[in-house]
């Protein structure tokens, strides 16, 4: 519980202060936090956190994105 709001609190404060920093859009819908957001309120630390961490790792610019809901 107290890993899963650390989580949460890590991503909630990347959206709020260094996602508008970037000058570069993520191409995945829903992007890349709020699909780790979602994970992670979902699964938990450990599994939602996997699934961040996998999403995040595809996120690149010879990714073709697209729509890829939380499973």
């Amino acid at each position: 519980m107290i890993l899963k709001n650390i989580l949460i609190a890590m991503i909630k404060f990347y959206r709020k202060y260094l996602s508008p920093l970037k000058s570069t859009k993520c191409p995945y819908c829903p992007t890349c936090s709020e699909y780790g957001l979602e994970a992670v309120e979902k699964y938990g630390a450990l599994k939602g956190g996997t699934l961040a961490v996998w999403r995040i790792l595809r996120c690149n610019p010879f990714s073709k994105g697209g729509y890829d809901p939380v499973p």
